[in-house]
């Protein structure tokens, strides 16, 4: 099961309606408190990292998620730079999975600023894959997940982008991740039962590849 938190990104300090910080820390205390394990996914749709949030709330994201070892964390940024710029300043633990988005080789540099930081596990998130990747900087990566996009506008993603990060996944031992194909028609197999809605294994556009669902983890997982 995930938790969602940050669901609205940042923009400038003084344009973020006060409910907002609200609901974070909503969020923050419920993670907190609760009893269960949980698989929280932290920034499904912003950017903890984005330079309009303040460090002071950083910290503190990480002070609770150290404070809460028994939910596993999963801290996604495309901005790597300041990852690594205030990495040393932050409490980190071995729940805490910090990954950075690699949706194509331009931004592959990202890579370094993760493993210059004393994240635990450290992931990669090819997803939306929008071009090839053929330099994956691999040594000290835990766990890649590969996705296409889905939604109106949706970009295609070809099987040889795949295929290439599979190959590299391989030889480097890393663990591979098979999310989706986006939409029906990116599939490279038609006959993909899990394009089916009613499949149990279901995503979006189905989520075989080369005939079966691939979604290795690095280490135990609690939840998802």
């Amino acid at each position: 099961m995930g938790i969602y938190g940050s669901e609205s990104g940042f923009r400038s300090r003084e344009s973020i309606p006060a409910f907002l910080y609200t609901v974070r820390k909503i969020v923050i205390t419920y993670v907190n408190t609760v009893q269960l394990k949980f698989s929280v996914r932290y920034n499904s749709m912003s950017d903890l990292f984005h330079k309009d949030v303040p460090v002071d709330y950083i910290k503190r994201v990480f002070r609770v998620m150290k404070e809460t070892p028994r939910h596993t964390y999963q801290v996604l940024t495309k901005r790597s730079e300041r990852l690594r710029a205030v990495a040393s300043e932050l409490s980190w633990s071995a729940n805490i999975w910090m990954g950075v988005s690699v949706e194509e080789e331009k931004v592959s540099y990202r890579i370094k600023d993760l493993i210059n930081t004393p994240a635990a596990v450290k992931f990669l998130s090819c997803e939306p894959l929008i071009g090839p990747v053929e330099s994956l900087y691999l040594e000290d990566i835990d766990w890649v997940i590969v996705g296409g996009e889905s939604g109106p506008g949706a970009r295609p993603m070809e099987k040889r982008w795949v295929d290439s990060i599979y190959r590299q996944c391989k030889k480097g031992g890393v663990k591979f991740f098979f999310k989706q194909w986006g939409k029906p028609q990116f599939n490279a197999d038609i006959d993909d039962p899990t394009i089916d809605s009613m499949h149990p294994q279901h995503a979006k556009g189905g989520c075989q590849y080369n005939g079966r669902v691939i979604r290795e983890m690095p280490l135990a997982q609690v939840g998802w």
